[in-house]
């Protein structure tokens, strides 16, 4: 899925604090599994009511899942949401390389 502007906006915004970025890693460390809400707290040394706010923030922007398994809330990365950033990301990788260069090398008066 093409991600637009104003969603990566949303997305990157929400990766650029430094705990949700760790929340991000370490549930991409764990795979589409996931892992216990209880678990990352304790991984990450932060208290349950700041994990809370955090988690709902990458919920939101469509980051982060939840599924509730007996009495355990387990959180996942949503990889193909994090693939289609990295790819809005880098979809248009080098495109106005060889027209740089090509203006660059134009002489002075011809431009």
């Amino acid at each position: 899925m093409t991600v637009n502007i104003e969603t990566a906006a949303h997305r990157l915004s929400e990766l650029g604090h430094p705990t949700r970025l760790k929340i991000i890693r370490e549930l991409v460390r764990h795979g589409t599994e996931g892992v216990p809400v209880k678990y990352l707290q304790d991984c990450l040394e932060i208290p349950a009511s700041t994990l809370s706010h955090h988690l709902r923030q990458l919920k939101a922007a469509d980051l982060v899942a939840q599924n509730r398994a007996g009495t355990s809330l387990y959180c996942c990365a949503e990889f193909q949401n994090i693939r289609d950033l990295a790819d809005f990301l880098t979809e248009e990788c080098c495109a106005e390389v060889e027209p740089v260069r090509q203006r660059a090398s134009r002489p002075a008066n011809d431009a």
